[in-house]
Order: C-alpha cells, then sequence, then structure tokens
C-alpha cells in the first residue's frame, strides 16, 4: 500500500483570544481571525527555500554593513513587527536593521509564495461583539480551529480524496496545545455534529514560528483578513489580492473558505457579497 500525500495547512491568527470587547469608554478588540493556508507536499520545499535564501541574503548585507550576525531563527517576519516600526524595533533586531526596500522586497516575496505555490486559504472570522456570555478564550480558539477543520475537510474530500492534510500550528502555550490537541483528538474518533475527517492527519504539529515560513505567511495573510474586516475595507488591496486563492466549491461562487461568526453578526452580510464578487459592501 502506498503512502498518502500530504496537504501542510498553516495556522496563525490576527486579533486578540480575549472574548471581552470592553466598554464604550475602554473598548477591547472585537475581532478575531484564525487563517489556514495549505500546500501541496511537493511545493513545500522551493517554498522554504526561497524565503530562506532571501533571509540568508539580507542577513550577510546586515552582518556585512555592521548591523549584527543572524541565524534563520533570528530572521521571523511577523505582520505587527513588518508594519509598525516601533515593534520593530523592540522585537527584531533583524527586521529592523533592514533599509526599507529591502523589506518590502521580504514581505513582498512571502505574498508572491501565495500564488507561485498554488496555495488554498481558508479563514474564521468571530465578532465578539455578538457572543453568548459563556465563551472564554479556550472556546473561542477552538470554535475557529473547528470552523477551519470543517473547510479542509470539505476541500480535502472535493480536490484531493487521495491526499492527507497536516495541520501546523504556532507552539504558543502548552495549555492551548493541550487545549487544541484533545479537540482535534475527539474530532478524530467521533467527528463533530456535521461531519467526520478522514481526510486529516491524527494530530496537529506544533512549531516554533521563528522556524517555520509557513506559520510566518499565515501570520502575514490573517492580519489582512482581520483588517478587512475590522473596517469592512474589502478594496483593502492586499486582502484582494488573497481572495482568488481562497477556498471554493467547484460549482458556483460560493466562498467555501470563508466562515464569519456569530451568524447573527452584521459581517455574515458582508462576507456574502465578497462571496457574489461584488466588491465593498
Amino acid at each position: 500500500m502506498g503512502r498518502y500525500l500530504v496537504y501542510f495547512f498553516y495556522f496563525d491568527e490576527s486579533g486578540s483570544r480575549d472574548p471581552s470587547i470592553g466598554t464604550k469608554a475602554h473598548p477591547k478588540d472585537f475581532l478575531y481571525v484564525l487563517l489556514a493556508v495549505g500546500m501541496w507536499e511537493g511545493q513545500w520545499r522551493p517554498f522554504d527555500t526561497d524565503l530562506s535564501l532571501l533571509k540568508l541574503e539580507l542577513a550577510h548585507f546586515l552582518r556585512r554593513d555592521g548591523k549584527g550576525s543572524f541565524e534563520l531563527s533570528d530572521c521571523e517576519v511577523k505582520s505587527t513587527w513588518a508594519r509598525i516600526p516601533s515593534e520593530r524595533e523592540k522585537r527584531s533586531r533583524f527586521l529592523d536593521g533592514l533599509t526599507p526596500k529591502d523589506l518590502e522586497r521580504l514581505t513582498e516575496a512571502y505574498y508572491e509564495q501565495v500564488t507561485k505555490r498554488k496555495t488554498v486559504i481558508m479563514a474564521a472570522v468571530i465578532d465578539k461583539r455578538h457572543l453568548y456570555e459563556h465563551v472564554t478564550h479556550e472556546i473561542l480558539h477552538k470554535t475557529a480551529y473547528e470552523f477551519l477543520l470543517e473547510r479542509i475537510q470539505h476541500y480535502m474530500r472535493e480536490y484531493h480524496s487521495k491526499h492527507r492534510a497536516l495541520i501546523v500550528m504556532d507552539d504558543t502555550s502548552k495549555e492551548l496545545n493541550r487545549a487544541v490537541a484533545m479537540k482535534h483528538a475527539s474530532f478524530q474518533r467521533a467527528g463533530n455534529r456535521n461531519m467526520k475527517f478522514p481526510s486529516v492527519v491524527e494530530y496537529p504539529f506544533f512549531t516554533r514560528s521563528e522556524l517555520s515560513n509557513g506559520v510566518q505567511l499565515a501570520d502575514l495573510l490573517a492580519y489582512n483578513v482581520y483588517r478587512a474586516f475590522k473596517y469592512e475595507d474589502f478594496d483593502y488591496p492586499y486582502f484582494k489580492r488573497l481572495l482568488p486563492n481562497f477556498c471554493r466549491r467547484r460549482e458556483g461562487k460560493e466562498l467555501a473558505g470563508m466562515k464569519v461568526w456569530p451568524n447573527n453578526s452584521p459581517l455574515v452580510g458582508a462576507a456574502t457579497k465578497i462571496e457574489q464578487g461584488e466588491g465593498t459592501p
């Protein structure tokens, strides 16, 4: 019996897992996005090689210019660091040392991989303004995770029925990793109320984000979805750039890779208009 071919699905998030939205006087972040970007295993090595070689090239320039010596693990790219100079200064000597042109070149290299590697994107968007009071940060994250697993299972069954899907996630905390792994295992045993998950590999794989270009890519993409929905700016160029790679059903325009929850959120209607190709709602 031959081995299964594997699709890697890299997960990351944008926004806070804190389910509270604060008060009018002291509002908190009301949106949370969990995103998965998938690619066939045969694309992983060229994907990783392209980005790693560019990082090493830029690290060489920095060393030559006396700005420090960097290993690949020092060259992590995060959306927050790339966008906000003060965060770069505090958190990443590597990114902070780059010229604006080289920083743009590096982030652009990630976005180019979305199309170049024929990736598929799925996202769960949670509007915390409409959550039930009992929802905790763990329930919020596990619900988003379940939505993505459902979409991955649909995608694998429809497009790659003989392949398997491996989930790769940022190793954030022992407690959250355990909660996600236990939920994942329960889905594997019995499915959920909607389906079973025969295409998904037994357990998720947890890795440090600084070691995974795939998780870093998911981080960048998750912010673009977060920004588009938070400000209801669906013409945001970096979001529109991703839309062709969102999972769709073979028949029709249904944007199968996008889930907005809860169902009474006004953002559900916005997602429907995106699905229908109407641009900014």
